[in-house]
């Protein structure tokens, strides 16, 4: 068993979204991605899976379904921890079939019961030309 195995798993909860913003690489901008206030849970087990949810705050309920599609996400799927601060989620199921079957990696800070999760940086269509990475910050309910 690894040291990293063998500590105890901080993360496994269930924990409220307080924000999801987008950061542009190379500097201090960031924007809200859906809204400023969006709602969603990530769940943490402790068998190692994890599902989570997001949404926009203001989403209609007469909205249309490609409009409700762009403005959530959810996946679920196995995960496991590397280190002190990543963990690495094989998808099962998600929002979005391109994300079924692939490994989601993503960074973390505990700060007491709140919960920092930050994607690696892509490239997104929103932002042409720019890379992006999302933070997502959580509070433990």
């Amino acid at each position: 068993m690894t040291k990293a195995s063998a500590a105890p798993n901080a993360l496994i909860a269930t924990w409220k979204l307080v924000s999801f913003q987008f950061e542009i690489e190379g500097s201090n901008e960031r924007r809200d991605a859906y809204d400023a206030h969006p709602s969603g849970f990530i769940i943490i087990t402790p068998d190692g899976r994890m599902m989570t949810v997001l949404t926009a705050g203001d989403r209609a309920r007469d909205a249309s379904a490609g409009s409700s599609f762009d403005r959530m996400m959810a996946y679920s799927g196995r995960y496991r921890l590397e280190g002190y601060d990543r963990f690495v989620v094989d998808v099962d199921v998600a929002w979005h079939p391109a994300w079924a079957g692939t490994e989601q990696t993503r960074f973390f800070k505990l700060d007491g019961d709140t919960l920092s999760i930050i994607t690696a940086p892509v490239e997104h269509p929103a932002f042409p030309g720019r890379r992006i990475r999302g933070v997502i910050n959580w509070r433990r309910e």
